[in-house]
């Protein structure tokens, strides 16, 4: 697995990438050689922020944790990391290696249970539109069809107040 390391207002110490490249080799066995994993560090006031995503065949993976040491971060992350594939490894199937299949359930498997359905009519506007329409609503998502590009576009609220948009590639 590749593993790419970056900070954010930090200079990575060469221990820490490392530190990294050895936690995360413990995931070697579910994917793939080809897999790519970017490892982010974000230093704030708050704490220290650790973000990694692992891609492989198709699938993304996120993981993201907070601490007062990076290391400490780091090392909950992988752990997260590490649950998810263990409890949702059926359902992966082949975008996991098959080693990934005999490893014991920690937890029972997760049934996916959709309790509401809503059918509404998009309608084309502009992301600024689009972002007044969910604040009017209550609403932190909005499904518009966007003037500007033609596609159909998510808005949403993110953690820190600000805004993002989801746009469908392809």
């Amino acid at each position: 697995m590749k593993v790419v390391c970056t900070g954010r207002r930090v200079t990575l110490k060469p221990s820490f990438i490392e530190n990294a490249e050895k936690r995360l080799a413990k995931l070697d066995k579910f994917f793939p050689e080809e897999a790519q994993t970017q490892v982010t560090v974000t230093v704030e006031k708050s704490g220290q922020t650790v973000e990694i995503t692992l891609r492989s065949n198709g699938l993304t993976m996120r993981a993201e944790k907070t601490d007062d040491r990076m290391e400490d971060a780091l090392a909950d992350a992988v752990d997260l990391l590490t649950r998810r594939v263990v409890k949702y490894r059926k359902r992966l199937g082949s975008k996991l290696t098959a080693a990934a299949a005999e490893l014991p359930a920690e937890e029972p498997e997760e049934v996916f249970d959709v309790v509401r359905e809503k059918r509404f009519t998009v309608k084309p506007c502009s992301t600024e539109e689009a972002i007044l329409q969910m604040d009017l609503l209550g609403h932190s998502f909005f499904l518009y069809h966007s003037t500007e590009n033609d596609k159909i576009q998510v808005v949403y609220r993110r953690a820190d107040g600000g805004y993002g948009v989801l746009i469908p590639e392809g």
